[in-house]
């Protein structure tokens, strides 16, 4: 069985869609599973177990006519592998019809109606419940196919070159690491900086404690200030690791602070402890998977508003009301509880 997985972006999204090739290949040992992918996250799937094939696209060069070519040329060699099966797990009315063009056997997807995918499928699964997680919603499309989802998966397996160095590194150090990601694709899902910094300050009160940054290169400025509030104390990781490295690093971080973003989904997935700070987004949809626990939120009557610009009066309120001595305090707990959990199970993404 030929299988062609549409779910090309973002970095979260992928993450969360991850478990459906596991348990597609755990029951379906026969099935040759291609993913469909934006070229700027091939190296998070680069070598995975599971995923036979990558079919890269260039994302802002398809938007214009200049793209156009690449775009028919993408098409055709997605047609000349005669998928038995393409699952849409983005929803979208874009990726639905690159499904449909892609002429497979079945389109089966997911049914977000407001996007007019459903148009283009076979056979369509509309979520759970209005407030289940992206997990379960894109689990519920193999079962809907009469695809098992028990058994133990590994989420996101260890690569082991980018492992070696890291896990030498703390190791090396005697210390324990906790990791920050203060960036965020939506400027209102950020944390302020400063309050980045102000907690920095707090953790590294203790001297067994090293703080490692992680972002992209966007974010080089979020490190900077974060590191010069406790210089020498921390490592600025913005725009210097590949994904896989980040994926590594987050692995062997006691704890992970984070906004609501892709290396939260990542660490979730490989079963690092995370304090998620959440304001205009909802957890229980796209929160850290088996963690929403250590959410942390300001209960308001406008969050979640689920927008990407604040319209409050009180300008992200929701986010700027979390103190850092509270996350602070929170951290310490995490550390206490024992500083690491088991990644997601089968049988937790089933719950």
């Amino acid at each position: 069985m030929k299988v062609l997985v549409i779910k090309p972006s973002s970095l979260g999204d992928v993450v969360h869609a991850l478990p459906v090739a596991r348990h597609l290949r755990r029951h379906r040992p026969d099935a040759s599973i291609h993913w469909f992918l934006n070229r700027e996250l091939v190296p998070l799937l680069e070598g995975d177990p599971d995923i036979e094939r990558i079919i890269p696209f260039d994302r802002h060069g398809w938007l214009g006519p200049l793209g156009w070519p690449d775009v028919w040329q993408t098409l055709r060699k997605l047609r000349e592998e005669r998928y038995d099966l393409i699952l849409d797990l983005q929803g979208l009315a874009r990726s639905g019809l690159i499904g449909w063009l892609a002429n497979g056997a079945r389109v089966v997807g997911v049914d977000d109606s407001r996007e007019g995918a459903p148009l283009f499928h076979d056979r369509s699964v509309p979520r759970p419940t209005g407030t289940r997680h992206a997990v379960d919603w894109y689990l519920a499309v193999l079962r809907e196919l009469g695809i098992p989802t028990d058994g133990s998966i590994e989420w996101m397996p260890t690569r082991s070159w980018a492992a070696a160095p890291a896990k030498a590194r703390i190791e090396g150090s005697g210390q324990v690491w906790i990791g920050l990601q203060p960036g965020a694709r939506w400027m209102n899902k950020r944390w302020p900086v400063e309050s980045f910094a102000a907690l920095a300050r707090e953790l590294a009160e203790d001297p067994a404690v090293r703080l490692a940054v992680f972002g992209g290169g966007a974010d080089a400025s979020l490190g900077a200030a974060i590191a010069a509030a406790v210089p020498g104390r921390v490592t600025d990781f913005c725009g210097k690791l590949s994904l896989p490295e980040v994926a590594e690093w987050l692995r062997l971080c006691r704890v992970l602070v984070t906004n609501d973003t892709g290396p939260m989904h990542i660490a979730a997935a490989v079963g690092t402890p995370v304090v998620a700070l959440f304001g205009p987004t909802s957890p229980e949809r796209t929160g850290p998977y088996g963690q929403l626990s250590s959410v942390v939120r300001v209960p308001l009557p406008c969050a979640p508003c689920m927008k990407d610009t604040c319209r409050n009066a009180e300008t992200l309120a929701c986010l700027r009301r979390i103190t850092p001595g509270e996350i602070a305090r929170t951290v310490r707990e995490r550390l206490a509880a024992g500083g690491a959990v088991c990644p997601v199970s089968s049988t937790e993404i089933n719950a």
